[in-house]
């Protein structure tokens, strides 16, 4: 937690938090062009408290950004920690982060995230730290031989990028069916011994922008 977060006097901070956690609802459900009159109204605060902790969208955008940057490494490395295999850990990671899946919807959605993730010293770290955290489960899951070994971080990356992306169906249940089911076909192809050569080379996180 940063030093102008703890500063805070504890109404402050829950204000905050509240307006947070709100914008991130919204912007799961909408992107982050939502208007800050609704995460006001959803965070049970008024516009002007909103602004006083946020003087503009692009500041709540970075605080969102940093936040569940901030959660999906702490969550990566209790996944690798806690799993009793590295590939039980990839699986966690692959469909529990939903702070992960967020982050993956804001940059490759809206150029401002992008901006903010590629610009912001704090986000850039937190970012590089989730890299080395996946490129370790990764690597780790093929040292164990459960994972191919002609893929890499880079198309891990991409394929948790396809399965984030939301579904174009209507009703919510179907939906998260289709997640489910399409992030199981997924990893069973991720698995080693899977049997289909794949064209080229594995993808680092580098060749993918990472």
């Amino acid at each position: 937690m940063t030093a102008e977060v703890t500063g805070l006097r504890a109404d402050a901070r829950r204000n905050r938090d509240q307006i947070v956690a709100a914008a991130k609802q919204w912007f799961a459900v909408q992107g982050p062009d939502v208007p800050m009159e609704e995460i006001a109204r959803a965070a049970g605060v008024g516009v002007g408290t909103l602004y006083r902790r946020f003087p503009d969208r692009e500041a709540l955008i970075r605080a969102v950004v940093r936040e569940s940057l901030t959660i999906s490494v702490a969550e990566a490395r209790a996944a690798l920690a806690e799993e009793p295999t590295a590939w039980q850990a990839l699986v966690r990671v692959l469909r529990q982060s939903r702070e992960l899946r967020l982050i993956v919807r804001l940059t490759t959605a809206a150029q401002p995230a992008k901006t903010i993730v590629k610009d912001d010293e704090e986000s850039s770290e937190l970012r590089r730290a989730m890299i080395e955290v996946l490129d370790n489960v990764v690597h780790a899951a093929q040292a164990e031989g459960a994972l191919r070994t002609d893929v890499d971080t880079g198309d891990v990356s991409m394929l948790f990028t396809l399965l984030v992306r939301p579904v174009p169906l209507q009703d919510e249940e179907t939906a998260e069916l289709a997640r489910e089911r399409c992030t199981a076909l997924v990893l069973d192809g991720l698995r080693a011994h899977t049997g289909t050569p794949l064209p080229g080379r594995p993808l680092t996180a580098a060749d993918v922008g990472l």
